[in-house]
């Protein structure tokens, strides 16, 4: 039996509203956040399994909101969050953040809020909303040992994981003659050899453009359109292509630089060379149904068993030691780490990088023309 309808109901929540300056209004909500047990400003001092009984006692059920690319992006996280705590019922709901975000802002004008949690790309939205009063002030245990970039002083958000993208490669399909930095591709020897997603299409993936745009200048951006890229939307869209060897070069996706003789592609950062990264910001929102289960999700999220075994090897945590012998994300001046929620802030300047790089690489193709919601097939 298909999810579908389910699934639409979940995101379609309070879109029967008009659409007024009340959705994107800065009225704050006058919903009370629920009882704490601990000290307001003081991190949790509940352990898993106690913040696990007393989600279980009052049968809540975990609405997540998570940004990515597709509907099964982040299954792994589903299996692992419901074989660690059994019982506790989640939904969580993956698509681009630029759609989440919109959900959110019409559910608060309409007051039918459906997620308990958000976790999203879209970083500045979570300045907004705590401006707004929309988010519950929160701090996890461990939520001291955080990189001060990754929180809000108040626990309105944090990060729970570190994202980055860059550009990667087939081991096989490049051989000997790898590209060693982004200012190799435009070398006519990768002609109809690579793949991107839109940078116009993903904030991510256009900030990761515009540094390179910064580092090697305009034409750069000119000879890479003439390398017949694929491009396709979708920051995962790069990574299929060369596991699937259809292009042997990859843009504008995550990865792990994490040493690896088994992989078949390798994620490349390079010394000099622009990649780009940032934290994955998630929040209580102050009007959550289930603000136990969302309190269990961050803490387990942030726990050193979770942040221990991150597929990129980065940590949001300042006393984890990255794995394969990366340094702390932090250290590398070549990420733009601060960077990026600058970029995210000034939305007319991203609107300015998103029209001239359409100029270069054309219109995005796949966009099935979502409705306001961004309600599309497979959503």
């Amino acid at each position: 039996m298909s999810i579908l309808p389910s699934r639409r109901r979940i995101l379609a929540a309070g879109t029967g509203a008009a659409i007024g300056a009340g959705v994107f209004g800065t009225t704050a909500a006058s919903a009370s956040a629920a009882a704490s047990p601990h000290p307001a400003g003081s991190e949790e001092t509940r352990t898993l399994d106690e913040l696990y009984q007393a989600a279980l006692k009052k049968g809540e059920k975990l609405v997540i909101y998570a940004g990515g690319d597709t509907p099964t992006q982040q299954d792994s996280t589903k299996a692992a969050f419901k074989s660690r705590f059994p019982g506790i019922d989640l939904t969580l709901v993956v698509d681009y953040s630029k759609y989440h975000d919109v959900r959110v802002d019409n559910q608060f004008a309409t007051d039918t809020l459906v997620p308990d949690v958000v976790q999203l790309q879209t970083v500045q939205d979570f300045v907004r909303w705590k401006q707004q009063g929309r988010l519950l002030p929160y701090k996890p245990a461990g939520f001291s040992k955080l990189y001060d970039a990754f929180k809000d002083p108040q626990g309105a958000w944090m990060a729970v994981r570190v994202s980055a993208f860059s550009f990667l490669y087939g081991k096989a399909a490049v051989g000997s003659d790898a590209p060693r930095n982004p200012l190799e591709l435009v070398d006519p020897k990768w002609k109809g050899e690579i793949a991107s997603s839109y940078p116009h299409d993903d904030d991510a993936a256009l900030f990761l453009y515009t540094l390179y745009t910064r580092t090697y200048g305009w034409d750069w951006i000119a000879k890479l359109a003439t390398q017949d890229v694929q491009f396709a939307r979708g920051s995962n869209s790069p990574g299929v292509a060369v596991t699937a060897g259809q292009k042997a070069i990859g843009v504008g996706t995550s990865g792990s630089a994490v040493p690896s003789s088994t992989s078949p592609s390798t994620w490349v950062i390079a010394d000099g060379h622009p990649f780009m990264s940032w934290g994955q910001r998630a929040a209580i929102l102050k009007q959550a149904k289930n603000p136990t289960a969302a309190k269990l999700y961050l803490n387990w999220q942030l726990s050193a068993e979770v942040q221990q075994s991150s597929p990129n090897g980065w940590s949001v945590r300042t006393d984890i030691t990255p794995a394969g012998g990366l340094k702390p994300i932090w250290e590398y001046p070549n990420a733009h780490l601060d960077g990026f929620p600058t970029f995210m802030g000034d939305r007319a300047e991203v609107e300015r990088w998103k029209q001239t790089f359409a100029l270069y690489f054309g219109e995005v193709k796949g966009d099935p023309t979502p409705g306001w919601l961004g309600l599309h097939p497979g959503a």
